[in-house]
This record gives structure tokens, C-alpha cells and sequence, in this order.
């Protein structure tokens, strides 16, 4: 498997040959110092970065990719691998491989990818759900949209923002496939990495353009105060005894629990939402408190807007990466590389339709 480095990056062995020295020349090549190949330096932008081979000390003959950790910058990395392409042999495989091969998923020249596994982290039950290949294998043509859409799932709700990011980020791998011709891709995967926990979004009074950069249109609260999309918030219960503090950082869902709870109580008669961050410089608080009143009006509906239906421009902010990976089947070519780019387009028309329905 992969190894962690102590230096942050990861570990993988090599492949006998002739895998292994074929996915190190792979390396080399498109990270070579001289390059100047603008096909391969734009290819780079969608690779883990390469640092050379490793050999421990102890057994100097073992020798190791040393690659990126894509993870490291996550603090609860969600993380699907996608095989792409119309066959998961090269052109050199054997009867027998190519037999193999087929027979472990026969539904991969129409359908063009396959889910070799996935890590989701829930934030309803702070634990993560992994599937394994048997997984992927088991879905079909009818089930492998809501097979994927799993995966971008936080147990309260679907994270179309990460789906939208994610999209993004394929098209552009398409975009430099449809643009070279220099090498072919079989049995290689795309690594799709995004944050499952919440995370405070820093809101900054002083950005006059806040609202226009975030697409969030004023007047969403009383006042004029504007929303910013936010994972942290903070329903504070003003009562006759003080205020009590309940943190909401897990999705709306408990916002109505909450809000459902404040109304059935005659004491509960205002609610207001500070959204912040860390810095308790950067703490901001609506200037007016949003009464019952306005809870059972138009508001919730509004909130509901900002933070499962955000705009373009917000969703192009999620925290994803997504990178090619497995590169032991790269070949020289003369040709688009019409099985990968075949791949990419269905794998692209399933996350459409999971984000659109």
C-alpha cells in the first residue's frame, strides 16, 4: 500500500517490471528539469508532485515513488478513486489479461469508468464509510449515479458544492486530453479528495464586495445584513435567565430542531446567528435578531438558498482535489486517447445529473 513519509509526502513501491519502471519513466519524463513540453508541464497541474525515488535505509533495494500526499492539507478527507477508460488493459496484455480484466467489470467499455473505492466522512456520526472495489463493480448502468452520489454525501445532506468543484476539475483533465496526442492512459484512476468536516469561512466586514464576490444577495436578514455561507453557525437562545449557547456546525436540519424547540416555548421569544471564525477579531453578529416572526416567514427558506443551493461562484470555492493517479499503463501514441476522454465525458454527465437532480 502507500506509505506515509515523515516529510509529509507518501511512499509508493514500485511495481516489478515492467509496471514499475514504466510509471517512474512516466515521472521522470513529464517532471524532468529540462522539460519544456507544454503538453507535460500543463499535465503536471493534474499529478501529485514527483520527488524522485526513496530506498530506505535498511533495504536500499526496495525503491519507492516519492509522491505528494493530496490528502495532507484536509483535515477529514473524504476520498473516491475512479478508474477511467473504456478497457483497464494496454495493448500489450495477454489473452489471458485482457480475459481477466473484462470479467472483473464487463459493464467498463459502456460505461467508461469504474468507483475502486471510497472513504466518506459523515458529520451526523463523526465516523467515515469506506466501500471497497466489490462496491464499484456491483454498480450498474441505473445505479452508478446514486453509487457516486454517496460519496459526496455528509449524512445530513449533499455536498453539491463539492459535486460543482469537482466537475470543474474534470473538465479541465478533459480539456488536456482533448488537446494532446502524445500518450495514451490505461488503468489509470482520478483521485477525487474534498473536506467532509465543517469549516468556518472568514467574514471580513470591511470587504465592501464580500456580497458580490460570494453571490449572495442582500437583504437576506432584517436590515440589510448579509449572509455569508458559513458550516459553523451558532443559534444563540435568548431566555429570561441568560443566553445559552448551542452549536449548529452540522447542518440545518438541527437548525430546525432547534428553532422547532425555541418556538414550542413561550420564554424562547428571540433567536439571533452569529457566524464566525477562529479569529476573534473576524467574529461578526447580526445587528438585528431574528424574531419568530421572521423564523416562520421567509427566512428559513432563504437560509435554506444560502447553504444547500449556493451560486456558481461559491461552489467554485469548495475545498477538492481531484488528480490523475496509477500510471503503470502509459504508453507513447499518435492519438487523442479516446477511451480516457470517453470515461471523463460519462464520468462528467454522472456528476451532472447528480447535481442537477
Amino acid at each position: 500500500g502507500i506509505l506515509q513519509h515523515p516529510d509529509g509526502t507518501v511512499l509508493k513501491q514500485l511495481q516489478p517490471p515492467p509496471r514499475g519502471p514504466r510509471e517512474q519513466e512516466f515521472y521522470n519524463k513529464v517532471y524532468d528539469s529540462d522539460c519544456c513540453d507544454s503538453i507535460l508541464l500543463e499535465l503536471r497541474k493534474y499529478l501529485p508532485k514527483y520527488f524522485g525515488v526513496w530506498s530506505p535505509p535498511t533495504a536500499p533495494n526496495d525503491t519507492y515513488l516519492k509522491l505528494e500526499d493530496v490528502t495532507r492539507k484536509f483535515n477529514k478527507p473524504c476520498i473516491m478513486d475512479v478508474k477511467i477508460g473504456q478497457k483497464s488493459y494496454d495493448p500489450y496484455a495477454s489473452a489471458e489479461k485482457i480475459e481477466q480484466q473484462v470479467s472483473k467489470y464487463p459493464l467498463m467499455e459502456e460505461i467508461g469508468f469504474l468507483v475502486l473505492g471510497m472513504r466518506v466522512y459523515h458529520v451526523s456520526s463523526d465516523s467515515y464509510e469506506t466501500q471497497n472495489q466489490h462496491y464499484g463493480r456491483r454498480l450498474t448502468k441505473e445505479t452508478v449515479k446514486d453509487g457516486i452520489s454517496k460519496f459526496f454525501h455528509s449524512g445530513y445532506c449533499l455536498r453539491k458544492d463539492v459535486v460543482a468543484a469537482s466537475i470543474q476539475k474534470v473538465e479541465k483533465i478533459l480539456e488536456w486530453f482533448e488537446g494532446q496526442t502524445q500518450l495514451n492512459f490505461y488503468a489509470s484512476s482520478l483521485l477525487f479528495v474534498y473536506e467532509g468536516s465543517c469549516q468556518a469561512t472568514t467574514v471580513r466586514l470591511s470587504d465592501v464586495t464580500l456580497a458580490e464576490k460570494r453571490g449572495v444577495s442582500k437583504g437576506l436578514l432584517p436590515g440589510g445584513d448579509v449572509l455569508e455561507y458559513n458550516n459553523n453557525i451558532h443559534v444563540i437562545n435568548s431566555t429570561e435567565n441568560g443566553k445559552i449557547e448551542a452549536s449548529v456546525s452540522k447542518g440545518l436540519s438541527k437548525f430546525y430542531a432547534l428553532h422547532k424547540k425555541a418556538c414550542s416555548k413561550r420564554h424562547h421569544s428571540q433567536l439571533s446567528l452569529k457566524v464566525g471564525n477562529s479569529e476573534q477579531d473576524n467574529v461578526w453578529k447580526t445587528s438585528t435578531c431574528i424574531t419568530q416572526e421572521h423564523l416562520n416567514g421567509n427566512v428559513l427558506p432563504q437560509l435554506e438558498k444560502v447553504f444547500y443551493h449556493m451560486p456558481a461562484e461559491t461552489k467554485e470555492g469548495a475545498n477538492v482535489e481531484v488528480r490523475m493517479i496509477d500510471f503503470a499503463h502509459v504508453f507513447p501514441s499518435n492519438t487523442k486517447d479516446e477511451g480516457y476522454i470517453y470515461g471523463l465525458k460519462n464520468l462528467i454527465t454522472v456528476l451532472q445529473n447528480i447535481l442537477d437532480n
